[in-house]
């Protein structure tokens, strides 16, 4: 390498890193200098090279990002080396091309390169569609510009003359690279140019735009686009890596580069500048297929003179849908007799009869209703609140066509408190959605349920609406309530049902919160649900509704023993209210196996179990549980620890505990003997054999199992994300009118192999003894609730309760 060349790359690494670190140039201005500064390098070079291998004949191109002027921090440098055979030798470009390449790799910058004469590029093309869509960018640095501009023009009506079978084949590749990636919009550490609505399908709509079929909607487009670059680029100077993962640890950092509040505002801003990107796909891609399914239909003339011609295009029909609606090409448009100016209730008509028949809202029509539609009068007028239920009802079609609705701002228009939730991440691994698209998909959820309520308009409404407190500060049920309140007034719900919704967004995790926290046998636990739920109306109300938030959640929300639990509750509550008398305060009597395994374990001295494996119902596959579960039964001889060591032996053999219920009794006058009554499910699926559980709960009682050393050794394998830490326990006493019978104790922790083992021996070491226990995990996060009493057998004291949780969660820490 020359001294020339040497200074040239020593000046241009100087001057990048000045450019890079400079707070006062950032975005797209930064962007574009980064270019010019890359471009005015590699000209140097190249003429250089070709001066000193006598060249002739070639041409660089930038393509790609780098051809559309928007180097990030670590972007690859994409470059074609053009060359004319007919005026320069492969050798005298090969070594061109060394002089050009090895610079940028000594300097450490990633380098995408090709060397190719314009056929072989115009081949490439034909035979590879990314080629191609580089090749649309392609932009001159130095050399011949006639062979960059030559190239240029030939790609581009290759491109346009290709375009009937190119496009299907570039939506075919974005829906592929959609399902492995996911959506941008909803994940909590997305790729910023994978995912869909990313900068990739950014790209794929200039290149739709490119072919002159048809073209996305423009506004707001630019914007989204630049500002998922500026995140990528301050992702690349906080991480100093080329990469396009937004990973949770490095979030906080992106955000204070970017000047934003926090993480959460960082992920809201790139949320809605990916549905923009998305949407604008999704009505560009119907556009693509509406124009090629016309030329594809198109009548031809066959007559001798005629050969060839097209015939007038017949006028497409208009299918009515509803008043001011009907059906055109496939989407639901604005009739031309519509007055949107004079009819506030179109907007929501127009949805619901778009949602009802399964088709697109044409934007067309949004923008159209956006711009010329008057505020609905408050309260609603009776035909804007039962549109509004119909279209929440639609089920799998109200979802593209509410996106349609809040990507032209109608939504927040008709909920102002919609925009508090609009793209609000949730940070919780249970969650698949943003707060605003969960509720959405709530109410897709409910619509399936409502055969099983009395007021289906009840169920939808309080499904859109039960987070809508999550936008404000302090317990979301709570300020929901209160939100809940003025919205249901606004829609015009009479005073009786405004009270129905508002008890039903305050109380929408009461069901499954009391079903998997609580002890169901306890009369009070029955007692505190039939009081808050007031009639059984009310309770099937807040059943369907529990049952589709958990479904609209993700899988690990809802199983097929969350299912069973809640229709036990109901089932309770429901028979107290329908008689108004509670259940029995005694205790449920042993079974005829319960009582054979006692009697045996009294007998032996030693611990007898049963397994039972549960079969999947058909037809539960929208419910189906992680794993298959099974009830274990256990009889041993009462004593000190013995919950904590047998959750400990089941730890060993990767059993996750969902449920537990211990009693001691007398079964034939010679001691007491614990039975425990396990719910549990294979961690891997498989089932350990009967015999090494036996024998390993036999040791562990006999004090030859060292349980705890077993447990740390699984602990230090147990796999951790990197740069996560997860929020400390944290154990609470519950209200004392929880249980009459009991001390009601709540852990919430992060889950992990022996956790409800450490539970379990810090409730020893406590003097506590458990008399049963519901176990629950979402996710990564173990909520549990243990009913505990002290040695005389009754609920502990308060301050005796809060000394107990205390301890107990300073061993979880």
């Amino acid at each position: 390498m020359t001294e020339s060349v040497e200074a040239q790359d020593g000046s241009y690494a100087a001057a990048r890193l000045r450019l890079l670190t400079q707070e006062a140039q950032s975005g797209p201005p930064r962007r574009a200098a980064l270019s010019a500064l890359t471009d005015q390098w590699l000209a140097s070079l190249a003429t250089e090279a070709a001066e000193a291998t006598g060249t002739g004949g070639y041409a660089l191109l930038a393509v790609g990002g780098y051809g559309r002027g928007e180097l990030s921090p670590r972007s690859d440098l994409d470059l074609v080396l053009l060359h004319d055979p007919d005026r320069g030798g492969a050798k005298s470009v090969a070594a061109l091309a060394d002089r050009v390449w090895y610079p940028v790799w000594d300097l450490g910058v990633a380098l995408d390169h090709s060397v190719r004469t314009p056929a072989e590029a115009r081949k490439t093309a034909a035979e590879d569609l990314k080629v191609q869509l580089g090749l649309l960018d392609a932009r001159h640095i130095a050399g011949d510009p006639a062979l960059t501009s030559n190239l240029r023009s030939a790609v581009l009506a290759d491109w346009r003359n290709q375009a009937p079978k190119r496009l299907p084949a570039l939506h075919e590749m974005c829906q592929e690279r959609a399902e492995r990636q996911g959506e941008l919009s909803y994940l909590l550490e997305p790729d910023l140019k994978e995912a869909r609505g990313g900068l990739r399908d950014a790209t794929a709509l200039r290149a739709v735009a490119a072919s002159w079929l048809a073209d996305a909607p423009r506004e707001g487009l630019e914007e989204a686009r630049t500002r998922l670059l500026d995140a990528r680029d301050a992702l690349h100077l906080v991480t100093g890596r080329a990469t396009d993962r937004l990973a949770l640890q490095e979030q906080d950092q992106v955000a204070d580069a970017l000047g934003l509040l926090d993480a959460d505002a960082l992920l809201r801003q790139v949320y809605e500048a990916a549905r923009r990107i998305s949407y604008a796909s999704d009505v560009t891609w119907r556009e693509v297929g509406r124009v090629l399914r016309a030329r594809d239909a198109r009548p031809r003339r066959r007559g001798l003179l005629g050969r060839g011609r097209n015939l007038p295009e017949a006028t497409p029909e208009r299918v009515p849908l509803a008043e001011g609606v009907v059906e055109l090409e496939g989407e639901a448009v604005l009739a031309l007799s519509a007055k949107p100016e004079r009819d506030p209730v179109l907007p929501l008509r127009a949805a619901a009869a778009a949602a009802q028949a399964g088709l697109p809202l044409s934007i067309h029509a949004v923008r159209r209703l956006a711009a010329a539609t008057k505020p609905l009068p408050v309260p609603w007028p009776a035909e804007a609140r039962e549109q509004l239920v119909t279209l929440l009802g639609a089920g799998e079609s109200t979802v593209a066509v509410w996106e349609a609705l809040e990507a032209e701002g109608l939504v927040t228009r008709l909920i102002p408190d919609w925009e508090r939730v609009r793209c609000r991440p949730q940070r919780n691994a249970v969650h698949l959605f943003t707060v605003d698209r969960h509720l959405v998909e709530t109410a897709v959820r409910a619509a399936g349920l409502t055969r099983r309520v009395g007021r289906p308009d009840l169920l939808l409404t309080a499904a859109l609406l039960h987070d809508i407190g999550k936008g404000w500060p302090g317990d979301h049920s709570e300020a929901g309530e209160v939100i809940a309140r003025d919205v249901a007034t606004r829609i015009g719900f009479s005073a009786a049902d405004v009270d129905t919704l508002t008890l039903l967004v305050r109380q929408h995790l009461l069901l499954i919160d009391t079903a998997t926290r609580r002890d169901l046998d306890d009369p009070e636990t029955v007692r505190a649900v039939a009081e808050t739920v007031r009639d059984t109306s009310t309770l099937e109300l807040l059943a369907a509704l529990t049952e589709a938030d958990a479904l609209a959640t993700g899988p690990a929300a809802w199983s097929t023993w969350r299912a069973s639990l809640l229709a036990d509750l109901v089932s309770r509550v429901a028979g107290a209210l329908d008689t108004g008398a509670l259940p029995d305060s005694g205790e449920r009597a042993p079974t005829a196996e319960e009582e054979r395994l006692a009697i045996e374990a009294a007998r032996t001295g030693g611990p007898v179990l049963a397994l039972h494996a549960e079969t999947e119902p058909e037809g539960e596959g929208e419910a189906r549980d992680e794993a298959l579960g099974v009830e274990l039964l256990l009889a041993a001889p009462d004593r000190p620890g013995l919950i904590a060591e047998a959750a400990g032996v089941l730890a060993l053999h990767r059993l996750t505990v969902r449920a537990a219920d211990l009693r001691s009794f007398d079964p034939i006058g010679e001691g007491h003997v614990a039975l425990l009554s396990w719910r549990v499910s294979a961690e891997y699926g498989a089932l350990p054999e009967t015999s090494r559980l036996r024998t390993d709960l036999a040791r562990a009682f006999d004090g030859t199992l060292d349980i705890e050393s077993r447990l740390a050794e699984r602990e230090a394998a147990y796999p951790r994300r990197r740069g996560v830490t997860p929020p400390p326990p944290r154990v609470t006493v519950a209200p004392g009118a929880t249980s009459q019978t009991a001390t009601v104790l709540e852990v919430r922790a992060h889950d992990a192999p022996g956790l409800l083992h450490r539970i379990g021996l810090a409730l020893t070491s406590a003097a506590v003894t458990v008399r049963s226990a519901r176990i629950s995990t979402l996710g990564a996060n173990a909520v549990d609730a243990f009913y505990v009493v002290g040695k005389d057998g009754n609920p502990l004291p308060e301050a005796r309760a809060l000394d107990v949780a205390r301890q107990v969660e300073a061993a979880l820490r």
